[in-house]
């Protein structure tokens, strides 16, 4: 669990999140100079945030209330992810080292920690983002300078990466888990009624977001509900029986 096996298992993230954050940085390249939008990402390290973040900014209407509220809602999956990992680190992990690494926990980092067979120390984790971290701060710098340089008709077709990119997440995990399906397919309906509903079309960019996943959220969880361990367990062991 040395610093330079954390590099090496966090090169190939590095290089996705290069791409991905290269249709950040243009997208970002529309609202905001180069320089602001490279520090976004820099800052944040959260694709699905940053994203919702730049769409309700790009929203005369948009409120820094919408944006905290719905920021907070999609990453609120890293402090689930965080507790877990919390379980998994080794025991001079300390206090100070978790707060300064956590920035560093996103989908991709935190599976393959948490993947490890041994305790994770603070070097590996260290090592694991550094790459990631480079990647997607770089990629939004590259792709936002091409956004001012770049001719308009180039920069439109480039931008159709990150439809493409959220296609890649969501497809193939709709395709083998159904309530995943179910729950895409609300979030779904709820987009288009803020968007065709007279009634609703009055809603921000912000708020429908938020509502939209929050719906989808509530409705999965009580449609799909997780067994509880020990119900599991004791089926399995009656079936056994």
């Amino acid at each position: 669990m040395k610093f330079s096996n954390g590099v090496k298992d966090g090169f190939p993230i590095g290089l996705g999140y290069f791409a991905v954050s290269f249709s950040f940085g243009i997208a970002g390249s529309k609202l905001l100079s180069w320089p602001l939008v490279t520090f976004i990402s820099m800052t944040n390290l959260t694709s699905a945030g940053q994203f919702a973040g730049l769409q309700i900014m790009s929203d005369a209407a948009g409120t820094f209330i919408e944006m905290a509220i719905a920021t907070f809602f999609i990453n609120l999956r890293y402090s689930l992810m965080a507790i877990s990992l919390s379980q998994k680190v080794a025991p001079n992990f300390g206090l100070f080292k978790r707060l300064l690494l956590a920035t560093g926990i996103t989908d991709e980092i935190y599976a393959l920690a948490v993947s490890q067979t041994e305790p994770v120390t603070a070097r590996y984790f260290a090592g694991l983002m550094v790459l990631p971290y480079i990647g997607w701060s770089s990629g939004t710098m590259c792709g936002a300078i091409c956004g001012e340089i770049l001719p308009a008709i180039v920069t439109n077709a480039l931008g159709v990466a990150l439809y493409g990119m959220f296609v890649a997440i969501v497809v193939p995990q709709m395709k083998v888990h159904r309530p995943t399906l179910i729950a895409v397919l609300i979030a779904i309906v709820c987009s288009f009624a803020f968007k065709y509903v007279p009634a609703l079309s009055g809603v921000t960019v912000g708020f429908a977001i938020i509502i939209c996943a929050l719906v989808a959220s509530l409705l999965g969880a009580a449609l799909f509900p997780i067994k509880d361990l020990d119900e599991t367990d004791d089926r399995t062991c009656k079936e056994e029986a």
